[in-house]
């Protein structure tokens, strides 16, 4: 069984390594070019590219999927499979040329949740329950038929960060089992249904914002969707203030929605509803901080007010 396998992130690394160990042959791994990043422009490539050059695997890193010399290149290697795994869009040209097709792990229990932020939105939409699907890639992102599907739970202290890294190891669980299934012709194919899919869009910085005018579940849901990473953030002395962790009060509101106040060196903050506690934050240009480190770097022990623009 030939593979070409496709991705970029850390969350398809678990996944090429449980093929790998399994005896796969990886005719080549596809990931994106390096980028310059940071200050110094220092190169940096994507975890997919560090494993593959760990592992002494052949790399293809293609500007454009379209471009003829990638699209020779694949077919040369007549590969079985071609196995997607957090990468780009395939054009059709490339996605049909392996004999069984190409598989694409999603982290959702598809058709709910498709796009390019599947983890993060099920958090802040407040679902208890999400899942990871493998299915056959064809020309609509993500509706492909559905080879096979797991659940996974979402508990009430995990936000994305955590989350994430429980999804990739069985992720790459269910890939492997997906492969071994297709391989041997022992699968049957379930269609989606289009009543109840849902979108889970690509989230930018400026959707990060927190809108304190909500309920506290929301709001508190929005925090751990986003943290650790991009971050929901909101604005406090004119410099961007990002939340990382919080937690309900059951304490009701008792001032206008984004306000701030101080307790016990705990921070607070109004909603529509009930009061949340801030627990670790960071401050634009400062180091990430607990909520009583951050009070005492900002106030010195003196009691203050703090309003959130």
């Amino acid at each position: 069984m030939k593979l070409i396998f496709m991705g970029t992130p850390d969350f398809a690394v678990p996944s090429l390594k449980e093929l790998l160990g399994e005896g796969y042959e990886i005719s080549s791994v596809v990931t994106v070019p390096d980028k310059k990043q940071g200050r110094g422009l220092k190169t940096a490539f994507s975890p997919v590219k560090e494993f593959a050059l760990e592992n002494n695997l052949r790399l293809i890193q293609p500007d454009n999927l379209l471009d003829t010399g990638f699209i020779s290149e694949i077919k040369k290697q007549n590969p079985d499979l071609i196995i997607v795994v957090a990468f780009r869009i395939l054009p059709k040209v490339v996605f049909n040329i392996p004999k069984l097709g190409t598989i694409n792990l999603h982290a959702s229990l598809l058709p709910r949740y498709r796009g390019a932020a599947p983890i993060n939105w099920a958090i802040i939409k407040g679902e208890t329950e999400t899942g990871l699907t493998t299915f056959f890639i064809n020309e609509k992102v993500d509706t492909g038929n559905v080879i096979l599907q797991i659940k996974v739970p979402i508990e009430p202290f995990e936000n994305y960060g955590s989350l994430y890294s429980k999804m990739s190891q069985e992720g790459a669980k269910l890939l492997l089992e997906t492969v071994k299934k297709v391989s041997g012709n022992d699968y049957q194919l379930i269609n989606q249904d289009e009543s109840i899919a849902t979108p889970a869009p690509k989230i930018f910085k400026e959707n990060c914002n927190i809108n304190w005018n909500q309920e506290a579940i929301k709001i508190h849901n929005f925090i751990r969707g986003l943290s650790p990473n991009p971050c929901a953030f909101t604005v406090y002395d004119n410099k961007i203030l990002k939340i990382f962790e919080s937690r309900i009060s059951d304490q009701k509101s008792n001032s206008k929605p984004g306000e701030l106040y101080l307790f016990n060196k705990n921070i607070f903050v109004n909603t529509n509803d009930f009061l949340i506690e801030i627990l670790e934050i960071q401050l634009e240009g400062k180091k990430r901080l607990k909520s009583s480190e951050f009070i005492n770097s900002i106030t010195k022990g003196k009691k203050i007010i703090l309003t959130s623009n």
